[in-house]
C-alpha cells in the first residue's frame, strides 16, 4: 500500500482537494490513517449489506473510490447480487478495477464514471452505500441525490450512509476536531500535512449535523433511520425504504 504523502511538502498555492491520480495512488493509506475505525466501519457495512441484499437485485456503492467497500461486501453478500460502483474520478475507478482484477473478483459488477450531483440512475437496488461520499456533494444537490436513491431502491431496501458530521452542540465541535487531529497525529501525519489538507478540504467537504442527516432522510421517505456507528465527528446511519 503506497504511503500518503500528498500534503507532506509545503504547497505555495493552496487549491481545493481533488480525487485525482495523486490521491488515487495513495487513497487506501490515506483513508485508513484519516478515518477512525475505518476497517471496522467496512466490516459493519458488509454485515448490514449482507442482511439486506436480495438475490437478483443490485448493490450500489456511490463514491466507490478504489473498491474497498465492494471487496469487503463480496465476502458476505449473496453471490447472485450484482455490484455497481459509481465514482466521478476515473483515476479512482482505474485503481478500483486493478484491485478487483488482482484479487480475482468473480462477482458480476459494473463500474461507472458519473458526477453524483448531476443525477444518477439507480434501478433494482436492495442496498445503496454512501461511505464518506455525501459530504462531498454540494448541499444544493444532496436532497435530489437522496431522492434518486430512494426512488431506485426496491421496497424494503436500505441506504447505508457514513459521514463526517458536526456536533449537535456547537461548543463541542472544537473539542471533537481536536480529538480527530490527535488521531491523525497518532497515525504519523505532521502538523503541516494536517493543516494543508484541512485548507484543501475547507470548501469541498461540507458536513451536516447527525440530526440534519437523519431529518433529510426522513423527509425523502426513509423510515427506521438508525445510527450504527459513532466516533466524535464521524457517524454511520442505516435507513430503510418503506
Amino acid at each position: 500500500m503506497a504511503k500518503d504523502q500528498v500534503f507532506k511538502e509545503e504547497i505555495e498555492q493552496a487549491s481545493d482537494f481533488k480525487f485525482g491520480a495523486n490521491v488515487a495512488s495513495v487513497f487506501d493509506d490515506m483513508v485508513n490513517r484519516s478515518v477512525p475505525y475505518y476497517g471496522e466501519i467496512q466490516r459493519m457495512m458488509a454485515e448490514l449489506a449482507a442482511d439486506h441484499a436480495k438475490e437478483g437485485s443490485d448493490v450500489y456503492d456511490l463514491g466507490c473510490s478504489t473498491g474497498t467497500t465492494m471487496i469487503g461486501m463480496d465476502t458476505l453478500v449473496n453471490p447472485n447480487v450484482r455490484f455497481v460502483g459509481i465514482d466521478d474520478s476515473q483515476e479512482m475507478l482505474d485503481k478500483c478495477k486493478l484491485k478487483l482484477i488482482e484479487i480475482g473478483f468473480s462477482r458480476e459488477y459494473e463500474l461507472r464514471c458519473a458526477d453524483l450531483s448531476q443525477g444518477v440512475k439507480i434501478n433494482n437496488a436492495s442496498v445503496v452505500v454512501l461511505c464518506l461520499t455525501l459530504q462531498f456533494v454540494r448541499p444544493i444537490y444532496r436532497e435530489q441525490l437522496l431522492k434518486n436513491i430512494y426512488d431506485g431502491l426496491n421496497s424494503g431496501g436500505v441506504l447505508i450512509l457514513v459521514e463526517k458530521i458536526l456536533a449537535e452542540e456547537s461548543n463541542f465541535n472544537r473539542d471533537f476536531i481536536k480529538y480527530y487531529y490527535n488521531y491523525k497525529r497518532r497515525n504519523n501525519y505532521s502538523e503541516l500535512e494536517i493543516s494543508q489538507k484541512r485548507e484543501a478540504l475547507e470548501n469541498v467537504l461540507i458536513p451536516y449535523k447527525l440530526s440534519e442527516d437523519i431529518a433529510i432522510l426522513r423527509d425523502r421517505g426513509f423510515i427506521n433511520c438508525e445510527v450504527f456507528f459513532k466516533w466524535y465527528n464521524f457517524a454511520g446511519i442505516i435507513a430503510v425504504k418503506k
